[in-house]
């Protein structure tokens, strides 16, 4: 198989929808084609603090389900561990998110490496301070941006608009992945209809709710179809 080397930026149509169990996913999927990886999540809030700093629960996942490994503070290069926010956990600390730790992140990223999987914090415009938007980082960088919509009751709405603003943004916008948040969730079907036609970028798998963590673990690329899209 044919490709060029991807940049993909996973973003989401809220925070909890799955933005880290499909990030692992794309990881799986590319590793599966024996793609070389490596997942980054630049910034991040809700850290757990050891003996070794603070640490993500959702960078630690990416790590693991890269293929390259990388030390943590490249994985993981602006991290907070109050749960909010992260420009606002930055200005409780008298600090400021410095996006030059992010471009030196991704400039560490070996030349050989097929797919670098990049995983944002929150929705589309996570704001850096109160003027500047994360989203406008993505767009100069010229990542592959594929929205993670979380399917349930008002989810129509935050993925139109999310969308909309990911194409406003001048970002290349390559597709979209439902993710079951619930299980039996009410015109499922319908609503992924509605989303296929609403969306101008093609739907690139469908993720069940999982009722373990193992078997999310276990089989989640297997609702992926990616292979066309990384064949380009």
């Amino acid at each position: 198989m044919t490709h060029k080397t991807k940049k993909i930026f996973i973003t989401g149509t809220d925070t909890d929808v799955g933005k880290t169990v499909i990030s692992c996913a794309v990881l799986d999927y590319a590793n599966n084609l024996g793609l070389k990886t490596v997942g980054l999540k630049p910034i991040s809030a809700g850290c757990e603090l050891t003996s070794s700093g603070l640490r993500n629960e959702d960078a630690l996942l990416l790590q693991q389900h890269a293929s390259r490994q990388l030390d943590y503070q490249i994985v993981n290069p602006i991290a907070y561990q109050e749960p909010i926010a992260p420009h606002i956990a930055a200005h409780k600390k008298g600090e400021y998110i410095d996006l030059t730790l992010v471009d030196a992140s991704l400039t560490q990223v070996s030349d050989d490496i097929d797919v670098t999987v990049i995983e944002g914090a929150g929705g589309w415009h996570l704001p850096i301070d109160n003027s500047n938007y994360f989203s406008s980082w993505v767009a100069e960088n010229k990542l592959d941006v594929i929205l993670v919509v979380g399917v349930k009751l008002g989810c129509l709405n935050h993925a139109i608009l999310s969308a909309q603003a990911i194409q406003h943004s001048n970002a290349n916008f390559v597709g979209w992945i439902a993710n079951s948040l619930t299980t039996d969730i009410a015109n499922y079907a319908e609503m992924i209809d509605t989303l296929t036609v609403a969306l101008s970028a093609p739907l690139m798998g469908e993720m069940p709710y999982f009722s373990s963590t193992e078997e999310k673990n276990e089989n989640s690329a297997n609702y992926l179809d990616l292979t066309s899209y990384l064949s380009l």
